[in-house]
């Protein structure tokens, strides 16, 4: 049974019941569901699937393959944790999910897989031909990417984290790039299989990229803030003759803001380096002025 399970074989009918065929391979039997047969089946006929014990501990053949096997990795979703066992992992399977062993996973609760996250696994069994779930490796990782380029700077990416390290967090984005997040790219460590949403902000000569999972500049401020920035970006000369100074009315009539909310921008984006202030008005820095462009 232990180099049949997890696996695809071929079996043959031999009996049946009002639910099942009773299908066999090497002296061991099989349920094979009656609705998945497109037609009946006599004894003799020949069934190719997945075997597996489902969740009545009973060994079952299915022609709904999952990708998922002994020797074979691909992602499978969780769909909840068990306190002191691990979590369960959906493969596709109608009636069975695969426990990735909590062996496998963070010793730190806020880290652990949640429901809808999203791990890259193959199947193990151990002596008692219980199957696993079993974590892939970086070399997996590695070897199923791609190698990016630089036009991808900048660009908004998907990705789904498969390692936790010291240094950052390394993820798989959606389009099979790696993909390495440093931890003052974040603001705070994403959970192991969670689905992230960043920007890149650099490609490795190995091809990996370096991601981002903090907003843009202008996604950081205020709409006040970045009303002014915009103001200051579409003037010839990047300047604006206020400060403040200027009256409430000036300011309401150009900005269409309280005098409260100019000087609370003004705050905002001096503290970002985005603007310089003098006695006679406000001047775009370079930062100030790139952050404008990626509002663009």
């Amino acid at each position: 049974m232990h180099d049949l399970l997890g696996r695809v074989i071929e079996t043959k009918v031999t009996d049946q019941n009002d639910d099942f065929y009773i299908v066999q391979r090497d002296g061991f039997s099989f349920l094979f569901a009656k609705q998945e047969a497109d037609h009946q089946l006599g004894i003799g006929a020949q069934i190719i699937g997945f075997a597996y014990e489902n969740e009545s501990h009973q060994y079952q053949i299915t022609t709904n393959i999952p990708k998922v096997q002994v020797g074979h990795y691909a992602f499978g979703t969780v769909v909840r944790a068990a306190h002191g066992l691990g979590v369960f992992v959906d493969i596709g399977l109608p009636n069975k999910d695969i426990v990735v062993s909590v062996d496998e996973l963070p010793t730190i609760a806020a880290l652990t897989p949640q429901k809808g996250d999203r791990l890259m696994i193959s199947l193990v069994i151990d002596d008692k031909n219980r199957l696993w779930g079993h974590l892939a490796d970086s070399e997996i990782f590695t070897a199923i990417s791609r190698r990016a380029t630089p036009k991808l700077v900048n660009q908004d990416i998907a990705a789904t984290v498969y390692r936790l390290k010291l240094a950052g967090t390394l993820v798989l984005t959606d389009d099979y790039y790696l993909g390495f997040i440093h931890p003052s790219e974040r603001d705070h460590e994403p959970r192991l299989g969670e689905h992230v949403a960043g920007r890149v902000i650099g490609v490795r000569p190995d091809g990996a990229l370096n991601l981002s999972l903090k907003p843009r500049a202008y996604q950081a401020i205020d709409e006040d803030a970045a009303q002014l920035l915009a103001a200051l970006n579409h003037d010839p000369m990047k300047q604006l003759p206020f400060t403040d100074k200027s009256s409430p009315v000036a300011i309401k009539e150009y900005f269409g803001i309280s005098k409260g909310q100019f000087k609370r921008a003004v705050g905002h984006l001096l503290r970002l380096r985005y603007i310089e202030q003098s006695e006679t008005g406000l001047t775009l820095t370079k930062a100030g002025e790139q952050a404008g462009h990626d509002n663009q």
